[in-house]
């Protein structure tokens, strides 16, 4: 059986086998190395300087590649240095249009940095499709969104939205950090670059950092290559290790955070003091038949929003199990306040017109037992 015609579980364990050690290892090594011995000149062994390529890393990216269906990916130090990486195939005077809901980090390298090279941005409501051929001018590039979007969980369709990109002549990127190819697949459905922030789920355990991106034409991959090669920000062998350690147990960490998240959602919407619940998995929710027709889970993600700022100071020095951090993605339960974390570099007049409020928290579901969860939430709502 071909890795093409295995399942994404089985592929996830094994990987995509690209580098086959001599001792059989099980477990890909980690070839902790800087540079690389020559037979003689004019003749390598495939393996020169690590920034370059080096053979754990490049495990990793032909495993990410495969995951995603793509032709081949490239691991980063950060979610943040793909970002930065992937915005560097743009040039002076381009124009990027880009979901109004969109990670905070990824906002402010928007604003303070590609703005300063005189590349410009309209934030839209990329579920409206509308919105979204109205904001392209004759300079527009790409459209880059993220389905679901950090925190609100908007749902774009991306075989709509690749449709428009296809029409004009534009890439379409897409953020797939929040559902992992677990989940959801863009390159199958018309997109032609996906961006991970691998620190979140691809890693599952909030001990190191990671970006990726991955494509599937030649001509982008090369360019992007090029780029990082230039740049430097690579992921690290040992780093890259901990990721595909993390990849291996993808599906069984999902599926339970899947399920213990739709278990809060619903127990959070009954709450007297939550007044919203952030959650595509309800079939009223807006998108919900979207997700259920590109995604084939609906994720271990979900924000809300409660009756007061007191309520938010409460929960988040009283909640024991759940901790209150920053990232997400993890093993562990996260709560986060995006107004002031997440998002703290968006000018409050912008968060706050887009629902980003000081009443609402993010929460990331890890795999503790769902009761213990809610009981958790139960005595810090009060």
């Amino acid at each position: 059986m071909s890795k093409s015609e295995r399942s994404i579980e089985t592929n996830a364990v094994h990987g995509a086998g690209f580098i086959k050690s001599l001792t059989g290892a099980v477990s890909t090594p980690i070839y902790q190395s800087a540079t690389f011995k020559h037979r003689e000149l004019g003749v390598s062994t495939g393996y020169d300087y690590s920034r370059l390529s080096n053979p754990t890393r490049d495990e990793l990216e032909k495993t990410v590649a495969l995951l995603e269906g793509g032709k081949d990916a490239l691991a980063f130090a950060s979610g943040m240095t793909a970002v930065s990486n992937l915005f560097a195939i743009f040039k002076p005077g381009d124009h990027i249009v880009i979901s109004d809901d969109i990670y905070g980090g990824t906002y402010r390298y928007i604003e303070e940095v590609l703005k300063e090279y005189g590349i410009a941005a309209d934030y839209v409501d990329t579920t409206d499709l509308q919105a979204v051929k109205a904001a392209i001018k004759a300079n527009t590039k790409t459209i880059f969104i993220e389905t679901p979007s950090n925190p609100l969980m908007k749902v774009t369709d991306i075989s709509a939205v690749s449709e428009i990109s296809k029409e004009w002549g534009l890439l379409t990127i897409v953020d797939n950090t929040f559902l992992t190819p677990y989940l959801q697949r863009p390159l199958d459905l018309g997109a032609d670059i996906v961006v991970h922030s691998g620190t979140k789920f691809l890693g599952g355990h909030n001990d190191t950092l990671a970006g990726f991106i991955v494509a599937k034409d030649d001509k982008i991959i090369e360019r992007l290559k090029r780029i990082q090669k230039t740049l430097g920000g690579v992921l690290a062998p040992f780093d890259s290790w901990l990721i595909l350690r993390g990849i291996k147990t993808l599906a069984i960490r999902m599926d339970k955070q899947e399920s213990n998240t739709e278990a809060i959602a619903k127990w959070l919407k009954t709450h007297k003091k939550v007044e919203a619940v952030y959650y595509p998995g309800f079939e009223d929710y807006p998108g919900h038949e979207i997700m259920k027709k590109q995604s084939s889970g609906f994720g271990a993600m979900l924000s809300f929003t409660v009756d007061s700022e007191d309520t938010v100071k409460r929960i988040l020095k009283e909640v024991k199990l759940v901790s209150f951090a920053e990232s997400l993605g993890g093993v562990e339960t996260l709560i986060t306040y995006p107004f002031v974390q997440t998002h703290g570099d968006v000018p409050e007049e912008v968060k706050e017109s887009g629902g980003i409020t000081k009443r609402l928290l993010r929460l990331s579901v890890g795999i503790e037992k769902a009761e213990d969860l809610i009981s958790d939430l139960q005595q810090a709502l009060g």
